[in-house]
Formats: C-alpha cells, sequence, structure tokens
C-alpha cells in the first residue's frame, strides 16, 4: 500500500495532462479502493491493533473480501457508472486514470493485487517493500518509512515541486476554473477560499503525511527507527506474500 502516493499522483496526472484530467475526480479514483476496507486493515487504534477482522490481509487485497476494489475490474466498471449517469468523459477517464495509479501503486509491495479480477485470483506483486497493515498502523508506518516504500512517496512528492506553480490562486483561476464544470458547480454554494482549500487539501495532507510520520518514525518512535532501503524490506517484520 502507499500513504502519500496516492494523495500526490493525480495532481501530477493534471500537471501532465492538463484539461484532459478533472482533478476532483482524479482524487475520488484514487481514493475510491481503500474507502471500504481500510477501517478493517487498522482498526480504530493507533498504538496498538484492534482485532475487527480475523484476516484482514485478505479482506483488504483478497477475494472473498473487498480485494476487488484494488483491481481495474473495479476501476472500469465505477467509471461506466460515471459515463452513464454524468455523460462526461472527462470525468469518467479521471476517475479510472486514479482508480488505475493506486492499483499500480499498491502491486509494488509484497501481497499485491488481483490484476485479472474476476478472471483469476492471483496477486501481481513485485514486493518492493512489506505489506504490514495486518500489525496495525503504528507498525505499518515504521515498516512503510523506513522501507523503499517511503521513498516511493518521496518520489512523487519532489517530482510535484516542480510544479508548484499549479497550486497558485492565478493557475486556479486561469487554468482549473476554466476546464472542469465542477468547480463552477461548486461555486453556487461557496466562494474561491473554500474552493482552494478544497483544491489545495489533498496535496497538502499529501505532504504533511510524509515529513510528520518521517518525523515520528525515525526520531520519536523506538521501534526499529532505521532506514532499510534493501529490497523487500523491512526484514523484521513477518512475510506477508500474496493471497
Amino acid at each position: 500500500m502507499s500513504w502519500a502516493a496516492h494523495d500526490l499522483e493525480p495532481y501530477l496526472f493534471r500537471a501532465k495532462l492538463g484539461a484532459r484530467i478533472s482533478l476532483v475526480w482524479c482524487l475520488i479514483g484514487s481514493y475510491s479502493p481503500d474507502l471500504l476496507t481500510k477501517w478493517a486493515v487498522y482498526g480504530f487504534g493507533f498504538s496498538h491493533h484492534d482485532a475487527i477482522l480475523s484476516d484482514p490481509v485478505q479482506f483488504h487485497r483478497g477475494w472473498p473480501g473487498a480485494g476487488f476494489t484494488h483491481t481495474p475490474f473495479w476501476g472500469f466498471a465505477v467509471t461506466g457508472v460515471i459515463l452513464l449517469l454524468t455523460k462526461n468523459r472527462t470525468w469518467a477517464f479521471s476517475y479510472l486514470l486514479g482508480a488505475i495509479a493506486h492499483v499500480l501503486s499498491d502491486s509494488l509491495d509484497s501481497v499485491g493485487v488481483m490484476m485479472l479480477f474476476p478472471f483469476s485470483t492471483w496477486h501481481m506483486h513485485f514486493g518492493l517493500w512489506e505489506y504490514v497493515g495486518e500489525a496495525g498502523r503504528a507498525k505499518d508506518a515504521v515498516a512503510y518509512y523506513t522501507s523503499l516504500g517511503g521513498v516511493w512517496d518521496a518520489f512523487w512528492a519532489l517530482w510535484l515541486l516542480r510544479y508548484w506553480r499549479m497550486f497558485t490562486v492565478t493557475y486556479f483561476r486561469d487554468e482549473l476554473y476554466p476546464s472542469d464544470p465542477f468547480w463552477s458547480w461548486m461555486h453556487r454554494f461557496t466562494g474561491e477560499t473554500v474552493m482552494l482549500t478544497v483544491y489545495r487539501t489533498s496535496a497538502f495532507f499529501g505532504y504533511a503525511s510524509i515529513i510528520g510520520w518521517y518525523i515520528w518514525v525515525l526520531a520519536i518512535n523506538d521501534f526499529h527507527p532505521h532506514l532499510d532501503w534493501s529490497f523487500g524490506a523491512p526484514h523484521w517484520a513477518p512475510r506477508q506474500g500474496p493471497r
């Protein structure tokens, strides 16, 4: 899984593809696979893991379970519904791009995703870092940010810095607002300040997550507070292979 990449990827898609991308719908697509599953993986605690399910990994990525949300099948199915209801191809494509990017990012860990679902429950996984979600949010954060997972998040964060101008008021007024009817619809209910806040929130959250988690993992937390950028790290975690 990725902690901040899902927040940042849609902004880069918008920066690269321009008006062909609705940022809001791309973000919805990027978030959608986890909306129904993350609560069951982590529970509601932080320092300890609340046992909501006997096998949270199976529920999150497998079948039977909600692992179908982490598949291209889910992305295309929801895209079809969006297209049917809105008749807006930009919104539909943007959702699909965000959802597929989420799936591909999550294929990098040791559990992976069911890329060929519903025809197969085989998991495509590259094992660059170990999936530790079943151990709870605190240990998963340590595992992710001391391994190549943290590097993956940092890669997107550093790349997005090149496009800092897209977060200016001028960009929003001249480029974003005119190209996506979502913003004119939202403007009927609120002002520009709120719209700018909505526009920037996911990027701010992504950067804050990376900085905050690295500080906690390396400076405050005392559980394996060292970086291990070897393939498949962290090696203290129990192996979680494909389901």
